[in-house]
């Protein structure tokens, strides 16, 4: 299985920047896509960027030009650089991780999920 990691989260001014990281262990391998979700408050998660095995990035229409994700070769760290962070935004951005591996006649495929880390830019 694979164990992720958040840390970063913090309070920032309107406009500012923050970077979060999530540190991976476990099967690495495996891990075929990583990607940070966001759950406001009152409000169900949503995907904020992902990237995939080949470094393709995807970012939510709300993000875009302004959040940047990466990861290291390794796959154990992936990262989300955020800027020109919007006034009262906030919410608990989780890291995740999908992997796909095989055992045997079977495949098999995961979700994981690290424990979220707050943030939260003033008004």
């Amino acid at each position: 299985q694979v164990q992720l990691v958040e840390s970063g989260g913090g309070s920032v001014q309107p406009g500012g920047s923050l970077r979060l990281s999530c540190e991976a262990s476990g099967r690495i391998r495996s891990i075929t896509t990583m990607g940070w979700y966001r759950q406001a408050p009152g409000k169900q998660r949503e995907l904020v960027a992902r990237i995939t095995s080949d470094f393709s990035t995807n970012y939510a229409d709300s993000v875009k030009g302004r959040f940047t994700i990466s990861k290291n070769n390794a796959k154990s760290t992936l990262t989300l650089q955020m800027s020109s962070l919007k006034p009262g935004s906030r919410g608990v951005n989780d890291c995740n991780a999908g992997s796909v591996w095989r055992s045997v006649d079977r495949n098999f495929s995961e979700t994981y999920w690290g424990q979220g880390t707050k943030v939260t830019v003033s008004s």
